[in-house]
């Protein structure tokens, strides 16, 4: 790994503490405005890769020899429905009570990107939630305000102490980086 100087394009802190925990040194670098639009007729299970493929696209004119470009996207999907990152507070506690008492999934798409080569792949987690009552949800969301994360919800906030009752899958790509995974490829790249 340290013949590449690796690249974290995200401004989120849980991603890069992530990163940071598999110990290897990084830059971050986010090219801001990305396009992260979607056919609507593209695999709800696919949606996370294609987004990610196309943050990595916008970085390719602009890698340098020994580079390696991290891209990531993360949704969350239950009844075959993307579940984005909600635009108001309202919209969060609609999602949270959408995902109360049911099972959904986590998918985060990867691409490592340099100049010669590209490896994309997805990490699935599954995630069950008890039944939330709507007091908790509106703790919740009136005291962590998750309109940045991808189901209204951090795991490793209250929310998921309280409410997670099971996952299947990496518990780190819950929180928006399979870094097992990214350690493995990053060691084969």
């Amino acid at each position: 790994m340290k013949s590449h100087h690796i690249i974290l394009s995200s401004n989120s802190p849980r991603r890069k503490e992530l990163l940071q925990g598999l110990g290897i040194e990084f830059d971050i670098n986010v090219i801001p405005n990305i396009d992260e639009s979607y056919p609507k007729s593209l695999d709800v299970m696919d949606v996370a890769l294609y987004i990610a493929s196309k943050k990595a696209d916008a970085y390719k004119s602009k890698i340098k020899e020994n580079d390696l470009v991290i891209t990531a996207d993360t949704i969350v999907v239950l009844d075959k429905k993307v579940i984005e990152k909600p635009s108001s507070l309202e919209e969060a506690k609609e999602m949270l009570s959408f995902l109360s008492g049911r099972t959904h999934q986590v998918v985060t798409g990867v691409c490592l990107t340099s100049k010669e080569k590209q490896k994309r792949f997805s990490v699935v987690t599954d995630v069950t939630f008890s039944s939330l009552t709507s007091e908790e949800i509106s703790y919740y969301v009136d005291k962590y305000k998750p309109l940045d994360k991808a189901g209204a919800y951090g795991i490793q906030e209250w929310i998921g102490f309280i409410g997670v009752t099971s996952i299947s899958g990496s518990y780190f790509n819950v929180m928006g980086l399979p870094v097992q995974r990214i350690y493995k490829e990053l060691q084969n790249f």
